[in-house]
């Protein structure tokens, strides 16, 4: 089985504070991530100055008069952070990622040499901004918040109409609510995705808690992202619906257990660490009193007991009605010619 990335969603949970940043990347790091993400965009370019915040951002953020504009505007990377943020993260030896939101960002990650893009549920939409992600990058991560099989369907037909293969595209099913309620989390239609597109699946989660990711890595996924942030009390759009560091290192250490308990041939059989104790949890056809040699094996002189490394119980009715070989005590292990 091939090893599921995990993808520690930081976003915007720096709020706009470099040293926040730094830290979520120490996090990201100590839980043992393969990818820590942040978000790249002007806000003059993803939001008009008029467009009103979603509900939960409200309830984050304790403001209802700030505009989406003037709440990602104190949000924002500039083209300085993201490279101290880049090489802060070869210094930790793990790799950076970002979202771009808009056309001018996806240019910029691209400048600066990622090779993969992920596309935001918000995006799946956007026409203009799949195609140029698709003349830019040939290795695609699609997330399908708020998302029909139609709306998939149609952005693959951009990415494979501009040459992305579909090996390269790895589909993620999402809940675009933050929190997600679990009755929402529809996680079968996960594999709805990998059954009508016939594509690598995975999962981006917004619910609270790690349990979510961790049966979707045992359903499949081969990709899962989740928001972290140093403390989910902060003040901010998506902290409420984050992990905290403890949580993201509790995650990380579920999904590669999973991946273990999953990742056997598929075969009934007795496992190595398991062999030891067949004699002891077994049993065998015992005297359950005293015979002499010549007596006829009964239900009244046999019983089952254990350990295993006796005559089968599976046996009984061939050993019902022969003739004991020679004497045996109470609760020896009986034999046969």
């Amino acid at each position: 089985m091939r090893k599921v990335l995990i993808i520690a969603e930081a976003g915007v949970n720096h709020n706009g504070n470099l040293e926040n940043a730094f830290k979520l990347i120490d996090s990201a790091v100590e839980a043992g991530v393969d990818y820590v993400k942040f978000q790249t965009f002007k806000s003059e370019n993803l939001v008009a100055k008029s467009a009103k915040k979603a509900e939960y951002q409200i309830q984050n953020t304790g403001n209802s008069t700030d505009s989406q504009y003037e709440m990602l505007k104190k949000l924002e990377l500039s083209h300085q952070d993201h490279e101290l943020l880049i090489d802060y993260c070869k210094q930790k030896n793990i790799q950076f990622f970002s979202t771009a939101f808009d056309l001018e960002s996806l240019e910029y990650l691209k400048e600066i040499g990622l090779e993969l893009v992920k596309i935001p549920s918000g995006e799946i939409t956007n026409f203009p901004y799949l195609r140029k992600a698709a003349k830019l990058f040939k290795k695609v991560i699609l997330s399908t918040g708020m998302c029909t099989m139609e709306d998939i369907e149609a952005a693959l037909n951009v990415f494979l109409k501009e040459g992305i293969v579909k090996e390269n595209i790895t589909i993620l099913h999402c809940n675009t609510e933050y929190p997600t309620p679990m009755s929402d989390v529809n996680l079968k239609a996960m594999l709805s995705i990998r059954q009508k597109f016939d594509a690598e699946i995975g999962y981006s989660d917004h619910t609270l808690g790690i349990e979510v990711p961790v049966a979707a890595v045992a359903l499949g996924a081969s990709v899962i992202e989740k928001h972290f942030t140093l403390n989910n009390t902060m003040e901010g759009p998506d902290h409420a619906a984050s992990l905290e560091p403890d949580e993201l290192k509790q995650m990380v250490s579920a999904i590669r257990n999973i991946e273990k308990a999953i990742s056997g041939s598929g075969l009934k059989v007795p496992s190595p660490s398991e062999l030891k104790n067949m004699e002891i949890a077994r049993k065998s056809i015992v005297a359950s009193l005293d015979i002499k040699k010549g007596e006829i094996l009964t239900e009244e002189n046999l019983t089952v007991k254990r350990p295993g490394n006796g005559i089968s119980p599976m046996k009984w009715d061939e050993i019902i009605g022969t003739i004991a070989i020679r004497d045996f005590n109470e609760d020896e292990l009986i034999e046969i010619l």
